[in-house]
């Protein structure tokens, strides 16, 4: 009954944000954008958004293979694409990242405390990856020339980053730091990817000028679409285009346009999942091989 309020509660905050944004804009203005986007800028962004997604199942089936799990990375991408359907198409239930660890569980018996802190490490360093372009960016835009205060702590938190997320890495997961350069370097891949398909849409809707401060945006909205407080980011990232484009005096109506249809490709990109769903592991990747090599130490 908890999960089922919560979840209500996200789907009735993302219609009551996207009802508001959508009152504060020019519908007809977002369904001119949308209508003369460019399919063939669409289709690329289509194409850099499921790149980041098979560099990420290589991240995560890293820390895997730490873990000692027998993963083809044909079959973790597999499995990853199931988790994006779940995590989308089944906000309320188990969840893509709870489905993994239970399916990896009762296949390989890898312990749950490994699992979670195998998903929860791939997560984290996304977002830390994440955090540091939007910081970097934010440097270059029209913001840190408005917000002069705001420039000085960006400075100190890109300086602080790094060096803190290594330590607390070490400390905290220590037996899955073995490959910490390689999982960093392919989190920085992801978001790259991510950032690029964020401008193949950008130019799809003939958006030419202030590119750093939209791209800086995006940026932003993933950072608060991580948040669990709407459904796959459903709302809060229409309403963070909504106000960061209103500060500079631009048109809300194309950072809305540009959130509709990012949705709409993480929409159809998790939909790949669907055809995975009947066997998302291969049959010879069970815990009774013969050749499966002795469970490792939990993580710390």
């Amino acid at each position: 009954m908890k999960k089922k309020l919560l979840t209500a509660l996200k789907i009735a905050l993302s219609i009551g944000l996207v009802i508001f944004v959508l009152s504060q804009i020019e519908t007809k203005r977002l369904l001119e954008l949308l209508k003369s986007s460019d399919p063939l800028w669409l289709f690329g962004a289509f194409l850099l958004f499921n790149a980041s997604k098979i560099v990420s199942s290589l991240r995560l089936n890293i820390y895997f293979k730490h873990l000692r799990i027998p993963l083809g990375e044909l079959e973790a991408l597999r499995l990853y694409y199931v988790g994006m359907f779940y995590n989308l198409f089944l906000p309320g239930g188990i969840g893509g990242d709870g489905y993994k660890v239970y399916l990896l569980q009762k296949r390989h018996n890898a312990g749950y405390k490994g699992l979670i802190a195998a998903t929860l490490l791939d997560r984290i360093s996304g977002l830390a990856a994440l955090l540091f372009l939007a910081g970097v960016l934010f440097l270059y835009s029209r913001y840190a020339e408005l917000f002069p205060w705001l420039k000085l702590l960006d400075i100190a938190a890109l300086i602080a980053l790094f060096p803190l997320y290594f330590y607390l890495h070490k400390k905290l997961f220590r037996s899955l730091s073995e490959d910490l350069s390689k999982t960093t370097f392919l989190a920085f891949v992801v978001q790259l990817l991510q950032l690029l398909s964020a401008y193949a849409i950008f130019k799809a809707l003939g958006l030419n000028d202030h590119m750093i401060e939209y791209l800086t945006l995006f940026l932003v909205s993933s950072v608060v679409a991580v948040l669990p407080l709407t459904i796959g980011g459903v709302g809060a990232r229409e309403f963070t285009f909504l106000y960061g484009l209103k500060i500079l005096g631009l048109d809300p109506s194309a950072g809305v346009a540009f959130s509709f249809l990012f949705f709409l490709i993480t929409l159809l990109s998790s939909a790949i999942g669907l055809f995975f769903l009947h066997r998302p592991l291969t049959e010879d990747s069970r815990s009774d091989r013969p050749d499966r090599a002795p469970r490792p130490r939990e993580p710390r």
